[in-house]
């Protein structure tokens, strides 16, 4: 009866033992030592071998029910570690709602969003209403409608980026060089009054540098009715300048030639680095050129059916980019278009 007697102190130990495995790895421990294949329970079988019959019959069948009651014993001793590890490990996370809360991280309008909104919205304040048209434009649209024929010398300050077009095409197509082809497709389709301005991407073929991009943002603006002269254009353009660059600024109009418009006419403001006073920003002149302007030509009038006899318009164009330029004193355009988080976070 010893190896009986054996047998109820390896079970008395091997429970004390599972008591005290308070996490997996000694879980493991304990459950290799009295239940794997090299066990002190699997040593205790093989010596049954070398009982008698008899007392081998009764050992057997103890050492079955230890067997047993130690694998039981295991299963829940490993479930209740595991219950604990588990408690632990929420109560570690549980949410605190006495902390501040983390702040959501927001997107921001790109620099030139901004500013094609802010431009505008100042203009439809004034009464102009937005249109926009295609990026793909037709030669006549871009060129010829505007007067300027093919073999005008002013195509040659367009760059023009040209379509392969498909055999059997009507005309020539091209990626818009300025968005006055949507003041043309507006005029064809309705008659005066019309007050619009065209915000759009253009395009031209020019080498890429510091002052200077392939694609780039314009605004336009047109209107057209009766009895408008240059005095409409010039107090509209002033009234902008005061409202975008600050209500201190000056004007300063000069004659200029666009082949759209006669008389033609640039816009500049007083330089806000110097004071009108003459620096490095300006050129030491004191003024910073911001758009052209100038009165509808009568040809461009013609073209879109309507009377140059009885309507008189003015029009206006702006690179969008050149604003925050002067605005914020931004160096190079580039700066917009390349994707840097630490420019694009200033604004």
């Amino acid at each position: 009866m010893a190896q009986t007697s054996n047998l109820d102190e390896l079970h008395k130990q091997a429970l004390a033992d599972l008591a005290q495995a308070g996490d997996a790895a000694a879980l493991e421990a304990w459950r290799v030592r009295y239940l794997g294949k090299k066990s002190l329970l699997n040593q205790a079988l093989r010596a049954l071998g070398e009982l008698p019959s008899e007392e081998r019959r009764t050992a057997g069948a103890k050492a079955n029910q230890l067997k047993i009651s130690l694998e039981s014993g295991f299963a829940e001793r490993k479930q209740a570690v595991e219950t604990v590890v588990l408690t632990v490990a929420a109560g570690k996370s549980a949410l605190d709602v006495s902390l501040p809360g983390e702040p959501a991280l927001l997107g921001r309008l790109h620099p030139i969003t901004r500013v094609v909104r802010e431009i505008c919205g100042i203009f439809t304040n004034m009464g102009f209403e937005i249109a926009e048209g295609p990026d793909v434009e037709t030669d006549y649209c871009n060129f010829e409608a505007l007067n300027i024929p093919a073999d005008h010398p002013a195509r040659d300050s367009f760059s023009t980026f040209w379509m392969e077009c498909p055999p059997g095409s009507a005309e020539p197509l091209l990626l818009r060089t300025h968005t006055s082809p949507v003041q043309i497709r507006v005029m064809e389709k309705r008659q005066p009054p019309i007050r619009i301005i065209a915000p759009g991407r253009v395009y031209r073929y020019e080498a890429t540098d510091a002052t200077h991009e392939s694609m780039f943002y314009q605004i336009e603006g047109l209107a057209v009715d009766r009895g408008i002269t240059m005095a409409d254009l010039k107090g509209t353009l002033a009234q902008f300048a005061r409202l975008f660059f600050g209500p201190e600024r000056k004007t300063r109009f000069r004659c200029d030639y666009f082949p759209f418009v006669e008389p033609g006419m640039e816009c500049a403001i007083d330089c806000f680095a110097c004071g009108g006073k003459g620096c490095r920003m300006c050129g030491n002149s004191g003024w910073l050129e911001i758009l052209g302007a100038g009165m509808v030509h009568p040809e461009v009038l013609r073209r879109v059916g309507i009377d140059p006899d009885v309507y008189t318009g003015f029009a206006f164009g702006m690179g969008v980019e050149r604003m925050p330029i002067l605005k914020y004193g931004i160096d190079d355009i580039r700066l917009f278009y390349s994707n840097d988080l630490r420019f694009l976070r200033q604004f």
